[in-house]
């Protein structure tokens, strides 16, 4: 039975409203960056050390690492869509004691409970989101999930410049006070929503797995082909998956799955080694560097490049389904690289050692030069152009579409992982580098980039135009990473014409084929076996023995 248009059957909504938990992301982020500064928040927590300050930026890191993975057996276990109510959940609390610490060691818990929520959602949301798009628009909703972040970044970052003119303790305790509303927004918006269809299937709940997807595909159509078709693949897949899918985290690290569970990680961690969210971290650092001082210069450097990161994000959101992953990846990874090799490079040449006075710290700055200053300013922002259409959107998209279902869960909370330990890492490594090899910070990560583009081309394959249950296909094929491009892309085509042409067979003789639980046609079993398409009179389908074979 067709039901009638809802947004909750939505794709864009659903996967658009999920990235809120990418949201919580970007206000870690920034959460302390505009509060450190200000008067009142030395004066409360006692003027902490840079050490410890160090320590109180990287505690929400430390919490995200443990959330990421954790969520992946939760997400199995308790499903996706209940993994992100807890991740909601656990926000508000770590915000409400953030907001009511009263010294640094309760901030510090408040932060990593703060990160645990954090490593929950920026594991799951996309999980989510890649099980109930459709594989042509699949880049483009996961790809929702930067977008969002890129706004938590924006939105804390304003909130706490306007709050750093207050002249009380609501100067910091407002921020993270504020950081309340979107947990709670997630929290009730998600509880509404369905289940992933492939977990509901996974889990034997079968009939609630052809209603979702029918909804989310036809407008509750069960009898249409194309619902009939992805229903039937993730069937298969499922039972494929059972005969020899992992079990634990150990089983991960060896074949079939080792692969791609190496190239999700990896690619997280590259992400981060880009120095992309360094930048975010550490700006100030880096207009200090290129000669501009003061509150407002900063902060009109520091806000252009935020708005830039939330702008150039939006081409990648729209066309990552036509170019690709892989030419995204290359593309975006060689200019990266291009512009930190200038921004090295002027920086040593016209820069020089700078004595801060009251810290007695040591900095690299380019003073009286402006026409370097702003080449330095122009390459930063260049910089983050680059990473907003690249990196940013599909480091998130590739992980959540290359496992098998089985396993998806769990590898893709490794990846997620791998993203939280190099954060953590070099939220502690880039102040000590940038004051003791100051410029040269700038060609480590460049080189970096270089590897990571030599690294792409050699083992990541295309996804671009298949579906979920076909990248095991793609993966064990013998084909080259850089000849996947030319690969046959999806096979669900063909299937959907096959049950069009069943559908109009059983319409000519009176029939007609039904969803699993009708009176002419059986579709799936509960026990978890192959789904079948089963005329009344007992006889197989063409469509039964097309679909069975392996693809």
């Amino acid at each position: 039975m067709t039901g009638k248009y809802s947004l909750l059957n939505n794709v864009y909504f659903l996967g658009g409203f999920a990235t809120m938990g990418g949201m919580l992301f970007g206000f870690d982020i920034s959460s302390m960056s505009g509060v450190v500064g200000t008067a009142r928040y030395q004066e409360y927590f006692k003027k902490p050390s840079s050490s410890l300050q160090g320590g109180i930026v990287a505690s929400m890191a430390a919490g995200s690492f443990l959330g990421a993975l954790l969520a992946g057996p939760l997400g199995d276990r308790i499903s996706r869509k209940r993994t992100i109510m807890l991740a909601a959940t656990i926000w508000i609390v770590g915000s409400i004691l953030q907001c009511a610490s009263v010294n640094v060691g309760m901030l510090i818990v408040g932060r990593i409970v703060n990160g645990v929520a954090v490593g929950l959602a920026s594991m799951i949301v996309p999980v989510y989101q890649s099980e109930i798009a459709p594989k042509n628009i699949r880049g483009r909703i996961v790809s929702l999930q930067q977008w969002a972040i890129t706004w938590g970044i924006l939105i804390q970052y304003f909130i706490q410049y306007g709050c750093s003119f207050i002249n009380s303790n609501a100067a910091f305790r407002v921020p993270w006070g504020i950081q309340v509303v979107p947990g709670l927004i997630l929290l009730a918006g998600i509880s509404m929503f369905p289940y992933s269809p492939r977990w509901l299937a996974d889990h034997g709940r079968n009939a609630e797995a052809l209603e979702v997807l029918a909804n989310l595909r036809a407008n509750g159509d069960q009898n249409d082909p194309a619902v009939l078709a992805e229903y039937k693949e993730i069937e298969d897949a499922i039972t494929f998956d059972r005969t020899q899918a992992a079990r634990s985290y150990k089983e991960l690290f060896q074949k079939p799955y080792v692969r791609r569970v190496f190239l999700g990680m990896s690619l997280q961690s590259w992400s981060q080694l880009t120095g992309m969210n360094v930048a975010m971290y550490y700006i100030v650092f880096i207009f200090q560097g290129a000669g501009i001082t003061g509150q407002n210069a900063n902060l009109q450097a520091s806000s252009i490049q935020y708005v830039l990161n939330v702008v150039m994000t939006i081409p990648a959101i729209l066309f990552i389904d036509k170019w690709g992953r892989r030419p995204v990846l290359l593309i975006g990874s060689t200019f990266m690289a291009l512009w930190l090799f200038l921004i090295g490079g002027l920086m040593g040449k016209y820069g020089s050692s700078l004595t801060m006075d009251a810290n007695q710290t040591t900095t690299w700055a380019i003073q009286g030069n402006d026409a370097a200053s702003h080449a330095v300013i122009a390459c930063s922002y260049l910089f983050v152009c680059s990473f907003a259409i690249s990196w940013g959107p599909v480091s998130w998209t590739y992980p959540a579409e290359i496992y098998p279902l089985r396993i998806r869960s769990k590898a893709v909370s490794l990846s997620t992982a791998s993203n939280w330990a190099f954060n953590f890492i070099l939220a502690y490594a880039v102040p000590p580098a940038l004051q003791n090899i100051q410029y040269r910070t700038y060609f480590i990560f460049a080189a970096f980039c270089v590897a990571m583009t030599i690294h792409v081309f050699f083992m990541f394959p295309e996804t671009k135009g298949r579906t979920l249950e076909e990248m095991d296909e793609l993966f064990n094929s013998d084909v080259p990473a850089w000849k996947t491009r030319a690969m046959p892309e999806s096979h669900l085509q063909r299937d959907i014409e096959t049950i069009q042409m069943q559908q109009q067979e059983q319409e000519l003789s009176g029939g007609r084929i039904e969803p699993h639980g009708g009176e002419k046609t059986e579709l799936g079993q509960h026990t978890g076996e192959d789904a079948e398409l089963v005329q009344h009179s007992g006889e197989k389908t063409e469509l039964e023995q097309h679909a069975g074979e392996k693809t």
